[in-house]
Formats: structure tokens, C-alpha cells, sequence
């Protein structure tokens, strides 16, 4: 974490905020933890996946995949249709961490490597992902973490400079990507460090 005085926390979603993991579904739909985690890698990988987080729409997602392999046609389809199985509940914590910044006066955004088709479906269920004043979604802006491009957009638009805000996300590619620009950074372990570290940088 680079240490420093802060006007705004920027989160990340899935893996912060939001317990997200296509396992979550396919241990439902796949009986066999091999094959399970063979089509996760190799059918609806998670470079797959991050096209639609970089905005390609989930028809042409699933027509790309059920063309590599049209016996999964089923299973890639279920990535769509099922999708809200593909979350867990809530990161234990992080909300009431965040509902304490808030009511400390804390002004909180978002960046998040999301669909835009999605990203709805997130906001109807999970109440917290309300409480932002702004959300940089990845498949909205067609540009994805860590490309240091959607960092300078969402700070733009934020009405942010860098040193002004502390970015908290569970991948250590998008928090490095993040300190290069001179963000003051948090790599997210759980709730509790994350706490202890706002709390240092006066924001809650």
C-alpha cells in the first residue's frame, strides 16, 4: 500500500466487493472437478470472459465458443443465462467497510472489469453497489484493467488526480498498474486489513 492522504477510495467489484467465480455455477453443472475445470480453461476461459468484460456482447461470446465446441453449446450458453449463479454472496466485510467510509463523508467510486450486460444484473441484486457516486465499467467503456488507459478515464471522469485517490483491488496487475500512475494503492486480502488501512489514510 503506498501510504499518503486521500480524497476518494475507488474499488474494485468482483473479488473486493463481490464474492464473483464461474465455479460457483459450474460445480452445479459439471459433476467431475477435471472436466469442470478443463472447460474453464479451455472453453469459457477467462481470457474469453474478459472480452466481454472489454465489451463484446455474450451473442457473439457464446456463437464464438459453441463454433470451438458444439457439444458445450449448452454449457457456454449457461455462462449467460445463468449468470447470477456465478455469484456468491458478498465478499465477507467489505460492505460495512465501505458503509463506514461513506458515513464518514468518504467519497467512493468504482472501476470494475465487468460486462455491460451484466453489471445490471450485479446492481439489482447487492444493494451496496448503489451506494458509489460513480461506476467505470469495463464493457460500458470498452477498455479493461489493468490498461492504464481506463485508469486515466475513470480518474477524469471522476474529477480526481491521481494522488488524490486510494485504489483497492485484488489483482496485484491492476494495483501495480495503478501505483504507476501515482495512485496510493490497497491490495485487497479481506475486510479486516482493508479496514486497518483506510482507517491509517483518515477514511473512516
Amino acid at each position: 500500500m503506498t501510504s499518503g492522504t486521500y480524497d476518494a477510495v475507488i474499488f474494485d467489484i468482483g473479488g473486493v466487493i463481490l464474492d464473483w467465480d464461474p465455479r460457483h455455477l459450474y460445480r452445479r453443472l459439471i459433476p467431475d472437478p477435471d472436466e469442470m475445470e478443463w472447460f474453464l480453461a479451455e472453453v469459457c476461459s477467462d481470457a474469453w470472459n474478459a472480452e466481454q468484460d472489454r465489451g463484446r456482447a455474450f451473442s457473439e461470446a457464446i456463437k464464438e465458443a459453441a463454433a470451438r465446441h458444439p457439444e458445450y453449446r449448452e454449457l457456454i450458453e449457461a455462462y449467460w443465462k445463468r449468470w447470477p449463479e456465478t455469484l456468491d454472496g458478498l465478499i465477507p466485510g467489505t460492505s460495512e467497510v465501505i458503509a463506514e467510509a461513506a458515513a464518514a463523508g468518504t467519497a467512493l467510486f468504482a472501476i470494475t472489469n465487468f460486462s455491460a450486460e451484466t453489471f445490471p444484473l450485479a446492481v439489482a441484486g447487492y444493494e451496496v453497489l448503489s451506494g458509489f457516486r460513480d461506476v467505470v465499467v469495463s464493457g460500458e467503456v470498452k477498455m479493461i484493467k489493468p490498461d492504464p488507459a481506463i485508469f486515466h478515464y475513470a480518474l477524469d471522469r471522476f474529477g480526481l488526480s491521481p494522488h488524490q485517490a486510494l485504489f483497492v483491488d485484488d489483482k496485484p496487475a491492476n494495483v501495480e498498474a495503478a501505483e504507476k500512475l501515482g495512485m496510493g494503492t490497497v491490495l485487497f486480502t479481506d475486510a479486516a486489513d482493508l479496514r486497518e488501512r483506510m482507517k491509517r489514510s483518515g477514511l473512516l
